[in-house]
C-alpha cells in the first residue's frame, strides 16, 4: 500500500523547513526539494527559499565549509573527492574554495601519512612492488593527489628500510 505524501499549507511548510535547517546546515538544492516534497507550487518554494536566506537558516558558504571540514576530519577525505562531493551538492565554485580553504595542509598531510602507514600495516601483499600499488590505489580513492601520494609512500618506504 502506497502511502499518500503529505502537503502543507506555505505557513506549515515555513515552521517544518526551519527546523529540517536548523537541525544541520543544508544546501538551497536539498530545501528546494524538500519544500517541493510538501507539495507547495514553485513561487512558494522560491519565495521560502529566500526567506531562509534571510534569516540565515540556508547559507551555502557555511555549508560547504562545515562539509569540507567534516569529511577531512571524521572521514579523512582528500581534496579531489571533497571537492567533486561539494560540486555534486551544486555548490558554486566561489563556495567550493570556501569550503576546501578549511583544510590545514599539515593536518592534511598528517592525515595521509597516518592512512598510509594504517593500511601498509594491515596490507597482507608480500610482493612490495604490489603493496605499494593497493597502497596507492586506496588512497586515490581517498580522494588524495597523486604527487602527494608518491612523496607519503616514498616516507613510508624510508621507514621500513630503517627498521
Amino acid at each position: 500500500m502506497l502511502k499518500q505524501p503529505k502537503y502543507y499549507t506555505p505557513q506549515e511548510s515555513y515552521v517544518r523547513i526551519a527546523a529540517y535547517c536548523a537541525y544541520q546546515e543544508r544546501t538551497q538544492q536539498e530545501v528546494r526539494e524538500k519544500l517541493q516534497s510538501y507539495g507547495l507550487d514553485e513561487d512558494d518554494v522560491e519565495e521560502l527559499i529566500v526567506r531562509m536566506i534571510q534569516e540565515k537558516f540556508v547559507n551555502e558558504e557555511r555549508f560547504a565549509k562545515a562539509y569540507a571540514g567534516g569529511r577531512f576530519r571524521q572521514k579523512k577525505w582528500g581534496r579531489i573527492k571533497i571537492k567533486m562531493a561539494l560540486k555534486a551538492q551544486g555548490l558554486s565554485a566561489y563556495c567550493v574554495q570556501q569550503g576546501m580553504n578549511v583544510i590545514d595542509p599539515d593536518e592534511y598531510w598528517q592525515n595521509l601519512l597516518h592512512l598510509a602507514e594504517k593500511k601498509n600495516a594491515i596490507e597482507k601483499e608480500p610482493n612490495p612492488l604490489l603493496r605499494r600499488q593497493k597502497i596507492a590505489r586506496f588512497l586515490m580513492g581517498k580522494g588524495y593527489e597523486q604527487d602527494l601520494i608518491k612523496m607519503a609512500m616514498d616516507d613510508l618506504g624510508k621507514e621500513a628500510e630503517e627498521e
